[in-house]
This record gives structure tokens, sequence and C-alpha cells, in this order.
């Protein structure tokens, strides 16, 4: 991975339970706070993608993921930095989920997402949610 100075390169996970997805509410204090996006962080140095998702999985929301299936991988330009991201379906994780961050935490029905503003950076994704559905293990195919 090369870095430059204004992009950095982020993980995100898809988890799942009982056919809804969770989504996170950015915390008061943190740039974009208000705004809705699925569970990640950035990538440290040396790091790779599974492991950043599993470290920033456990720092936000206590738990560890037992089964990561990468979906997507997507670059998007906000005024200040850009940004690339790979999402990864999460259907299994030990642990309890909480909001460790002080996040506000909801479980979304894929195919009505309803009105919480997502990070333009995750739009796409939702709306890609809300036309196929939840997937099953076995349905993934990754798309870049």
């Amino acid at each position: 991975m090369s870095r430059s100075s204004n992009e950095i390169f982020v993980v995100a996970a898809v988890i799942w339970r009982r056919g809804r997805y969770l989504a996170v509410c950015r915390p008061e204090g943190m740039p974009w706070a208000g705004w809705w996006e699925f569970p990640g962080g950035k990538i440290e140095a040396g790091e790779s993608r599974e492991a950043a998702l599993s470290r920033e999985l456990r720092e936000e929301l206590g738990i560890t993921p037992e089964q990561m299936v990468f979906w997507r991988e997507k670059r998007h330009s906000y005024p200040d930095k850009d940004v690339h991201l790979y999402f990864y379906h999460v259907f299994e994780y030990q642990g309890t989920l909480r909001p460790l961050e002080g996040q506000e935490l909801r479980w979304i029905d894929p195919g009505a997402p309803g009105e919480l503003a997502f990070l333009p950076a995750d739009v796409e994704l939702v709306d890609t949610l809300c036309r196929q559905g939840a997937p099953s293990q076995g349905s993934i195919e990754p798309s870049r």
C-alpha cells in the first residue's frame, strides 16, 4: 500500500445479525459527528487489512470477528483527504457487542435503511445492500 499525505486506508465491517446489519453513529468530538457508518477504522502501517479490522472491532465494539469475507473496495474523496476503503462482511464474532466509544448502535433492515445520514463514502454500499438484501455466507462475490 502506498500512502500519500492526504490518503488514508480504512477497513469497515458490515456486521450481520438475524438478517440486519449494524450501523454506528459517530459520537460527538469526532469528525463527522452524528453521521452513520459501518464500524471500522484506519489501517496502521505494516498491518494487514484483516488484522486492522479485528483490532478496530475489538477497540470500538468489544468483539473479535470469527469469520470475515472481503466484499468491496472503494475510493472516496472528502474535502480534506482521500479514503481508500475495504469492506468486509462479518457473520460471526466472539464477545458481547457494546459501544466502547460512546457511539449509538442500530441494527438496520437492509431493505429499509430509513432516514439515517450515512457518511458519503458509505451511501453507495447502503444502496447496494438495500437492493440486494442480506447475503448468505457463501453468496458473497467480491467486486473491485
